[in-house]
């Protein structure tokens, strides 16, 4: 009898792995109208368009999350540089909007944007705290200036909850945002097993069966320069809680 049951619940188990990825291709559904690339754009430059990062709508639609370091601090204004965002037309080209800051939380490494033109659709965000074995998967750009604007998802787990500080081997590896998280403002960041490439920094991390974002892509653990994450990505990303987005859209402007 105890070999029947455990037979019985292994097939229970394989069945609820099956509808789970069953459910992925209808949140892909969901989450894929809200994904745009950010850039930068310049009448006079070749290529016009710069790809910087992945970006997302989100509220009601008219605001766009991303990164904050996706965001250029400076633009060139001598030369009619702005920020905008680009979204996907199917192998058509991309429709430009131009971009403003809205908010930036350089701390949690999160910033919204303010579209211009009518609203996208935007993607739920949930505030619960995922759990180490997590299923995940993300959606974005991943080396959208080569590949183009064609939205790549990678699925996952939650590997490790951990914090944001990640130790740098060398004294002048230091930037001033690891000196900030040294000095005592780190925070619990999601450990992801999965891949993530250059391109995609700011993209949605969702839940493969509601579709609703749960986390941001921020950064990729690397082994030397950016080349390496393409030649040999180390299968380490880290995305930032959706509550800290939430905080940061629920601030008075």
């Amino acid at each position: 009898m105890k070999h029947l049951f455990f037979v019985v619940a292994g097939w229970f188990l394989v069945g609820f792995a099956d509808q789970a990825a069953a459910d992925l291709p209808e949140a892909i559904t969901r989450v894929k109208p809200a994904l745009v690339g950010i850039g930068t754009f310049q009448v006079a430059r070749n290529p016009q368009f710069r790809f910087l990062g992945t970006g997302f709508a989100v509220g009601d639609g008219s605001v766009i999350a991303t990164n904050a370091h996706v965001v250029p601090v400076v633009l060139d204004a001598a030369r009619d540089e702005r920020l905008v965002m680009a979204i996907p037309q199917g192998g058509r080209a991309a429709q430009i909007r131009p971009l403003s800051k809205l908010g930036v939380d350089d701390v949690h490494d999160l910033a919204l944007l303010k579209m211009d033109g009518p609203p996208l659709q935007p993607v739920a965000l949930a505030q619960r705290v995922l759990r180490e074995g997590e299923a995940i998967a993300f959606s974005g750009f991943p080396v959208g200036e080569v590949l183009g604007l064609y939205p790549v998802t990678h699925r996952g787990i939650v590997s490790a909850i951990s914090p944001n500080g990640i130790p740098v081997p060398r004294a002048n590896d230091l930037t001033s945002t690891a000196i900030r998280r040294i000095g005592g403002s780190t925070f619990d960041i999601y450990q992801l097993d999965a891949t993530a490439y250059p391109g995609g920094s700011g993209s949605p991390v969702f839940d493969p069966d509601s579709g609703e974002v749960i986390a941001i892509i921020n950064m990729v653990l690397v082994r030397g320069g950016r080349e390496s994450a393409l030649s040999s990505p180390t299968g380490i990303t880290y995305a930032v809680p959706a509550r800290y987005l939430m905080d940061l859209l629920a601030r008075p402007r």
